[in-house]
């Protein structure tokens, strides 16, 4: 017997305000954009792509839930972070409350750059999820487009995992700085000895 899905609008009614639903955390990260970043996975994606590398964030259920200022005292707590990636998952699920964290973050000095399984213009219509131009606003940087695997790019020079995807640099301090270590793979041991394995060719 199949399991019935859960309708992904009525479970993120589930996250509290001003809370975000994680999957995953780490600190200076250099596959994931520019210079030395903390990555926060969100949780929940419809799109269920095939080959893709975090299949563990498609669940909209609860995972791990933080408050706003817990996470960007989080993030701000390690100086080595000079920027933050938004990835998942899909971020622009949650983009009302990412929008809270890029502010905070923002004003600290950090610089902010998401991925998303959605095309900017998408974010840019009526038909994007709520707050996605307040939290587009707020970024640096954004990589946008499904991953596609018949199209998967895997070259060390390559921003991008499949070629569909698209680089959009919306702050001009960070043109020349489009260099972090593509088709690489990183692996973060945490204090409880379990690992986070994150880059093109790498899973969570």
């Amino acid at each position: 017997m199949s399991k019935t899905k859960i309708d992904p609008y009525l479970q993120l009614l589930e996250i509290p305000p001003g809370h975000l639903n994680i999957m995953g955390y780490v600190d200076e990260s250099e596959v994931n954009g520019p210079g030395s970043r903390a990555v926060v996975w969100l949780q929940g994606c419809q799109r269920e792509c095939e080959g893709c590398f975090n299949p563990e964030s498609w669940s909209f259920e609860i995972n791990r839930l933080i408050s706003i200022d817990q996470l960007v005292a989080k993030i701000l707590n390690n100086s080595k972070n000079t920027g933050v990636t938004f990835s998942g998952g899909e971020p622009f699920w949650q983009a009302t409350a990412l929008t809270e964290v890029a502010k905070k973050v923002k004003a600290a000095g950090l610089n902010v750059m998401s991925f998303t399984g959605f095309t900017l213009e998408r974010l840019q219509s009526e038909y994007a999820p709520a707050s996605s131009k307040e939290l587009l606003s707020q970024l640096d940087i954004l990589i946008d487009g499904a991953f596609v695997k018949s199209i998967a790019v895997n070259k060390p020079n390559s921003l991008v995992s499949s070629s569909n995807q698209k680089v959009h640099v919306f702050n001009p301090v960070l043109k020349n700085k489009l260099d972090w270590a593509s088709d690489q793979i990183e692996i973060h041991i945490q204090k409880d000895g379990s690992r986070i394995i994150t880059g093109f060719r790498g899973s969570l």
